[in-house]
């Protein structure tokens, strides 16, 4: 097995592995279990070890909760994954999101307290905030692991992607899990997080979402 580069995992940064074998990504699962502030992701053979920054949750934090709201208001089921492994060993692969959602499947996996890709969906929709920059195209472990949908934070920009029928993604304009929200709708109510609490954003953002089920022409913030 080795490093590239050979480096001490520091906040932001990642260390590279490679010809790591699935029992030994296992056990680094295992052993990492209990620091939430590290994310493993796997491809084939090659192991990322990433120290997550503080911002990579804050912003993940108020999109998942706009999820929230919008279950409620669509009165849709769900199930929130956070960031739990995601992982198929026939496949290779794994990785953990920023946050996830079961929705369409939120009944299958009722319940349950470990999701086995082998017989449960996976995520309806994950969230995937792109402030370290992987090194691993974990856009195609996304993909692999059949989930989909992909909201994806890099910066200030916002973009849904939509799993097609080739195994994927592309980008969309509308979303597959709440087919009235773009991008834009969003990231105007993310942009508000920098200056309001989080409950004053999601006041707004329930609103914004009741106003759009009326019929009627919400707000701008």
């Amino acid at each position: 097995m080795s490093t590239v580069p050979a480096r001490p995992v520091a906040a932001g940064q990642g260390l590279l592995l490679h010809d790591v074998d699935w029992r030994t990504y296992s056990r680094l699962l295992h052993a990492f279990a209990e620091r939430p502030g590290v994310r493993l992701t796997y491809d084939r053979g090659s192991l990322e070890i990433m120290s997550l920054l503080f911002e990579q949750d804050s912003d993940a934090y108020p999109i998942g909760r706009f999820v929230d709201v919008l279950t409620e208001e669509m009165a849709l089921p769900i199930e929130g994954g956070r960031s739990t492994t995601l992982r198929r060993r026939r496949r290779r692969r794994g990785l953990e999101p920023d946050n996830c959602f079961w929705i369409a499947h939120a009944s299958q996996i009722q319940g349950r307290r470990r999701i086995d890709l082998r017989v449960d969906p996976p995520p309806d929709l994950a969230i995937e905030v792109d402030v370290t920059h992987s090194s691993l195209d974990r856009m195609s472990l996304y993909a692999s692991l059949g989930v989909p949908e992909v909201w994806r934070l890099d910066g200030p920009n916002l973009t849904f992607h939509g799993l097609g029928a080739d195994g994927k993604y592309t980008e969309r304009t509308h979303s597959l899990a709440f087919p009235f929200v773009t991008p834009a709708d969003l990231t105007r109510f993310l942009a508000l997080h920098a200056a309001q609490d989080a409950n004053a954003v999601v006041r707004q953002f329930r609103a914004w979402v009741r106003q759009q089920l009326a019929g009627g022409t919400p707000p701008v913030p």
